[in-house]
């Protein structure tokens, strides 16, 4: 799933400028906040560091030990000097974009020790220079890792990258939002939502090396079952019109150590054109999903 969003993911990371001159500015109108100790240490932390900011500015940001929550963990330093002298006009932000791809993934993949999954929740960013600081001659960037929802909101890691698995998962319990009729950031699974997470799975517990996405399939609609059942407490979520599904993975997600899946229950829109929404849990002791118009769908795996 992770792939299909990077684009957007890249573009909101981008448009929002950190600035180590003492201004922090965010998203189209932008937001100030005074120059800081936290800030400066931040755009001049060294690779390792990890970044969190609660603001929506993100004029609050400062560094924090990797094993708390934060938005950031930078990789690495790049010079973009070679292409952008003194005088040169500020990139754009399609060009930031390329820019950031260009010059930080394969150090990000040397952070990591590791490839860079396509598919996964990890994707490059960085942060540039402001304004002011472009037009004194600054020219570098600091190459960062961030997670991004479907529906682009950055999420909260904890922990190391280098320690973690990159497979776009979700937490037991998780619920998404509904984006028209595809799939959004997370939300309360009392609101309308497309997915809801039961279980995470790990395919290293059954395939030493890569399985064909078949025998996945095969296997997860056994083991998903399974979960689900015990998330509901053996309640039967097909007569609430919802049918279970599963992620599989890619060779190359694979090769860069992302085993693990969801699996999560869903409802289709009478058509077939996308997902429904679903208000409520499914999970045992709380509310039942409101149910979708129409007949149920089939179930079937892979989503």
């Amino acid at each position: 799933m992770g792939g299909v969003f990077v684009g957007a993911i890249l573009a909101l990371a981008l448009s929002v400028t950190f600035s180590w001159g003492g201004d922090v500015k965010g998203g189209a109108g932008g937001g100030r906040a005074g120059e800081s100790e936290s800030a400066q240490a931040a755009f001049h932390s060294p690779p390792g560091s990890c970044l969190q900011w609660d603001q929506p500015d993100a004029g609050d940001i400062h560094v924090v030990p990797c094993p708390q929550a934060h938005q950031f963990e930078v990789t690495g330093v790049v010079n973009i000097g070679d292409r952008y002298p003194k005088d040169a006009p500020s990139p754009d932000l399609a060009q930031w974009r390329g820019l950031a791809q260009e010059r930080c993934s394969d150090g990000a993949e040397k952070y990591l020790g590791k490839p860079l999954d396509p598919y996964g929740r990890l994707t490059v960013s960085a942060l540039r220079p402001g304004e002011d600081e472009w037009k004194d001659g600054a020219r570098e960037l600091r190459c960062v890792l961030q997670w991004a929802g479907p529906g682009g909101q950055l999420q909260k890691l904890t922990g190391s990258a280098k320690d973690q698995q990159q497979a776009n998962i979700w937490d037991t319990g998780t619920c998404l939002a509904l984006a028209g009729k595809t799939v959004g950031d997370p939300i309360d699974c009392a609101q309308p939502h497309s997915y809801e997470m039961v279980g995470v799975l790990d395919l290293k517990t059954k395939f030493k090396d890569y399985p064909s996405q078949t025998d996945q399939k095969a296997w997860l609609d056994t083991e998903c079952s399974k979960a689900v059942m015990d998330y509901t407490g053996g309640g039967d979520y097909s007569a609430q019109k919802l049918i279970l599904t599963w992620d599989v993975r890619e060779q190359e997600s694979w090769a860069a150590g992302s085993t693990k899946v969801n699996c999560k229950v869903a409802a289709k829109l009478t058509d077939g054109s996308g997902l429904a929404p679903v208000s409520g849990t499914i999970r045992k002791a709380g509310p039942a999903p409101s149910q979708p118009a129409g007949p149920p769908p089939s179930s079937s795996g892979g989503g």
